[in-house]
């Protein structure tokens, strides 16, 4: 099967829900657009409604809407967000308690609600031209200097074992939340709003399928502000984004060191094409991808800004897994510090579980500079990265060319790093 009827066959099974004809004027439950009233309730009695119905259009008209606390979805439901709306969540913490069941960098734990949350729900969606401000820089983003006795707390108990219902998170601990989860969900669709300010990572994709995100315009510059998120996920399609994020606009994972490898749950079948890239990382796989990450599709893609690194694959030797059927094909940045970078040893850590990466197909990709390196691999001394094929691959200008380590079966077909090396001069 060639690349393109593969994509096709994962592309069949992608279809985005059916909006409801239902329609829920958010104003109806008391909702006021003037960024002073707190919405929490109405939106809290629009789902109750909603699920009633078994399913509504939730419609927010133009306005600044406070909302004190989680936007948790219901079945068969969507939000609406018009032009001239606009969500802000409020930045005490205590409202989104109780803790709920998600997952914090690759391990299940019970945290924070996330600020817009779906939980093995089917049919949801967020569409319109609105934007959702999830008010990071003057709330949850303030933790950031103070997670790390939890972040390693949650990693031992993902390491031990230790049952996930004993995961307990929430005060005392700064874990910060997403601004919008779906956990366990089938059939969504996240279409035409932006995306700003997130508290942690903007959008999650946990352990969810036929996902359609599109047309989605990001603007998110705080800690960890990665785009989307899909873990544990797959059949999903992403196209026509705008990015514009301080950390990976696209970051692939499947679950983290022993967790994920004892879930087994690949994600896969994702498909990413007509995107603009800015931020730090343009596409990422890992690093938490213990569960393994196949058929990945990079299509006609260029970029709206700088990005430190194009294509970037990483993990090491805590992870385990595997990354295979990387297809990247018709994508150009401008200025980047490397360009394709492959590795096994991120942050030089772990040992015991090396990740096989291999099978990873790029064809016409261009890069104007890379101020670092253009092409670099590194693969594992007991696990080489292996099968890489690098054709009508094109970077104008580039500090280091090329830096493989253990690496084998790499093929180039018209490569260019550097000006293009012309007809030999003859002899004067």
């Amino acid at each position: 099967m060639t690349r393109t009827e593969k994509r096709d066959e994962i592309l069949k099974n992608i279809v985005a829900p059916k909006i409801s004809e239902n329609v829920i004027l958010l104003t109806e439950f008391g909702a006021k657009g003037d960024s002073l009233a707190d919405n929490k309730p109405a939106f809290d009695q629009a789902m109750k409604l909603s699920k009633e119905k078994n399913g509504s259009k939730i419609v927010v008209p133009a306005g600044i809407y406070l909302v004190n606390g989680p936007i948790h979805f219901v079945d068969n439901t969507s939000i609406e967000l018009q032009k001239g709306a606009k969500l802000v969540f409020g930045t005490n913490a205590a409202d989104y308690l109780p803790l709920v069941p998600t997952s914090w960098e690759g391990t299940f734990i019970h945290n924070y609600s996330p600020l817009i949350y779906a939980y093995q729900v089917k049919n949801v969606a967020i569409i319109g031209e609105g934007i959702i401000d999830g008010n990071g820089k003057q709330g949850f983003s303030k933790w950031y200097d103070s997670q790390k006795p939890a972040q390693q707390l949650s990693r031992k108990m993902n390491h031990e074992d230790v049952p996930v219902k004993d995961r307990l998170f929430g005060e005392g601990h700064f874990l910060r939340p997403q601004l919008i989860q779906f956990f366990e969900c089938e059939n969504i669709l996240v279409e035409g709003v932006t995306i700003a300010n997130s508290p942690f990572w903007s959008v999650h994709f946990l352990k969810s399928q036929n996902i359609t995100a599109r047309k989605v315009k990001f603007n998110a510059f705080n800690k960890n502000n990665d785009g989307f998120d899909p873990e544990y996920s797959k059949n999903i399609l992403i196209e026509d984004i705008d990015f514009n994020n301080a950390d990976d606009n696209v970051a692939i994972k499947a679950g983290r060191d022993h967790e994920g490898r004892k879930t087994a749950l690949s994600s896969e079948n994702i498909i990413i094409r007509n995107c603009r890239f800015k931020g730090l990382h343009g596409v990422v796989i890992g690093s938490e991808m213990s569960a393994g990450v196949q058929n990945v599709f990079v299509e006609n893609c260029t970029y709206g800004g700088y990005c430190k690194r194009g294509i970037y694959l990483k993990s090491n030797a805590d992870r385990g897994g595997f990354i295979k059927d990387i297809y990247v094909n018709d994508v150009e940045f401008g200025d980047v510090e490397d360009g394709v970078f492959i590795t096994s040893n991120y942050h030089g850590e772990g040992e015991g579980h090396a990740t096989d990466i291999s099978n990873v197909f790029v064809e016409n990709l261009k890069f104007k500079t890379a101020s670092n390196g253009g092409l670099v691999i590194q693969g594992y001394p007991t696990k080489k990265v292996s099968n890489i094929h690098f054709t009508n691959v094109r970077i104008d200008s580039c500090a280091n060319g090329i830096s493989f380590t253990n690496a084998e079966k790499i093929v180039f077909d018209n490569v260019v790093i550097g000006k293009e090396v012309t007809i030999p001069t003859a002899v004067k």
